[in-house]
């Protein structure tokens, strides 16, 4: 049966794709068929008799122009039924015995059901089944109660109940292919979208972890550099600073990269991400550097949810980057993190008079602000930031310690920030 239906699979390829050839040769079928038909006679209670009458010129005539009207069945289907089933009645009106012309309007029937909508089915097929009928009962050469009369309704509704079935058929195998070509497309655009965020995810990471790092490190060898000479204690306390600092930014680093390995990856990083557990060894990185910062941390012993406590600890420790880079070397900066409800609040304030932001960033923007504000409304939380009335910056974060996302809310631009790195 394998090999039977494989043999067949490549005439029927080349039959869809020739579908003009395929009607002319169901035309010289059908034609065949009737011209055969016309030679037998049909006795009541006895097979039917071949050869017993011939059929007249003018009825070869009429099979031969309604099966040359299949040819263009599939273009002009409506015109073709009505064509055949003008043939039709008239063989009925005045051929006697009629040949079987009616033959032809079934396939055309067939073809009209198969091609239209139901309701034009109905009303097309009810009209061709009632003017034929009617035709072959009232001007036809035999009784109208004859079976060749009710063969003739039998055959048009045959035809147009096999029309529609196959219609609907088609239209549920199309139905079919394009769910399944759209759940393709979704699947598509769905790992398209995780991709994206998983990459903005990680964007943000190495921004935070760059950002703050890089910049302890730059004021540290700025003050080696300064007092190298006349306080070379100093100056080797400094480096040692750089030394922790750039420790802890290989270490984060390669705690981040590292989430770009395979699952069974033996290499890839086991340690906990970040959070407020560690807020006090942060806050004595900054202190190092110089920059005095004041903690107040309530509620320490119910820790928050793992995705709200690393957006905490990323948002304090961007807002002290920034503090550090911006505010001017005399800012002083107040982090505090208070449970309150469902919600935690998460504040820095600096009583910075600003700086100059240096090379690269003269536009006041950067990504800093963007990336706390896209972690806190990943959350459904809400961000905040910007001057302070008579002097310095505030960031305030009020994150859900419920799970709930929301899709980001847009960029971040300088004006609805205040600017930042």
């Amino acid at each position: 049966m394998t090999t039977l239906g494989t043999g067949f699979v490549r005439p029927r390829r080349w039959l869809r794709g020739h579908p003009l050839a395929f009607d002319r040769g169901l035309a010289a079928a059908v034609l065949a068929c009737m011209i055969c038909a016309s030679f037998a006679e049909q006795n009541p209670g006895h097979e039917p008799i071949f050869g017993a009458r011939i059929p007249e010129p003018s009825s070869v005539l009429l099979m031969v122009l309604s099966a040359g009207a299949l040819v263009m069945r599939r273009r002009r289907p409506m015109a073709v039924l009505a064509v055949t089933g003008l043939l039709s009645a008239v063989e009925f009106v005045l051929m006697d015995p009629p040949a079987p012309v009616v033959m032809s309007s079934v396939i055309a029937l067939f073809t009209v059901a198969s091609r239209t909508d139901r309701p034009t089915t109905w009303r097309v097929g009810l009209l061709t089944m009632g003017v034929l009928t009617m035709a072959a009962m009232v001007v036809g050469s035999t009784p109208w109660y004859s079976q060749e009369n009710v063969g003739v309704l039998a055959w048009t509704g045959l035809a147009g109940a096999a029309g529609d079935a196959v219609r609907s058929r088609r239209a549920f195998i199309d139905a079919i292919r394009e769910r399944a070509e759209r759940a393709e497309r979704t699947r598509e655009e769905e790992a398209r979208r995780r991709v994206a965020e998983e990459r903005l995810r990680i964007a943000r990471d190495l921004h935070d972890v760059v950002a703050h790092h890089i910049a302890l490190v730059n004021v540290q060898a700025g003050v080696a550099a300064h007092v190298m000479d006349k306080r070379p204690d100093q100056a080797k306390e400094a480096l040692a600073h750089v030394r922790e600092a750039s420790r802890s930014a290989l270490n984060e680093l390669r705690a981040t990269v590292g989430l770009l390995r395979q699952s069974g990856d033996p290499e890839a990083p086991t340690e906990p991400a970040p959070g407020l557990a560690v807020l006090d060894a942060l806050v004595d990185t900054f202190r190092n550097a110089g920059l005095p910062v004041e903690v107040a941390c309530a509620d320490r012993d119910s820790p928050l949810p793992a995705a709200a406590d690393l957006a905490a600890y990323r948002i304090i420790q961007e807002a002290l980057t920034n503090v550090r880079k911006h505010a001017g070397g005399d800012a002083k900066a107040e982090v505090s993190v208070v449970r309150v409800g469902e919600t935690a609040e998460i504040t820095v304030l600096d009583n910075g008079k600003g700086a100059d932001p240096g090379p690269g960033t003269s536009d006041g923007g950067g990504h800093g602000l963007i990336g706390m504000r896209e972690r806190v409304t990943a959350l459904g939380g809400t961000l905040t930031a910007g001057p302070r009335y008579g002097g310095g910056f505030r960031v305030h974060a009020i994150l859900p310690v419920t799970s709930r996302t929301r899709a980001p809310e847009g960029p971040v631009t300088a004006e609805t920030t205040g600017g930042s790195v």
